[in-house]
């Protein structure tokens, strides 16, 4: 039935009941995973120079950890349970792309999702990263909520 799931996570709580879901699934069906977390680039507001290097410098090191984190967490979850598991970090202003991309990229038959991650007015203006996947995919995505 599938193959290759791609997990997308944000390191959420609604995103590790997806990461579950899936790995649960690919479990089932002899699947091997790949599960991937979307780091955002880093935004400047500030007109300092110093201010936005020490900004820049920070961001990345605390989106680095968290990936790691994120990623190292899935792979132990993955190998507890017995599924074969790769893990990806990728910068993307557009995570929804680098979701749609890393799982054509990798040969990903089915994307493994959480139905949203942000809430409230961010979510109106961002827009639904879940719902972009859902009407760009060209293969199937699996939404939990």
């Amino acid at each position: 039935m599938y193959a290759n799931i791609l997990i997308a996570t944000d390191g959420s709580e609604l995103a590790g009941k997806a990461l579950e879901h899936g790995l649960r699934l690919a479990r089932s069906v002899e699947a091997k995973v790949t599960v991937l977390t979307v780091k955002e680039p880093f935004y400047a507001l500030s007109l300092s120079p110093g201010q936005v290097a020490e900004s820049i410098r920070t961001y990345k090191e605390n989106v680095e950890e968290h990936a790691r984190q994120v990623l190292e967490a899935a792979a132990a979850r993955a190998a507890a349970i017995g599924v074969a598991c790769e893990t990806r970090s990728l910068e993307h202003g557009d995570p929804h792309a680098a979701i749609i991309e890393t799982a054509a990229n990798e040969g990903c038959d089915l994307i493994v999702m959480a139905s949203h991650g942000r809430r409230g007015v961010s979510a109106f203006v961002l827009g639904s990263q879940t719902l972009k996947v859902l009407t760009h995919s060209t293969i199937p995505v699996l939404v939990l909520r």
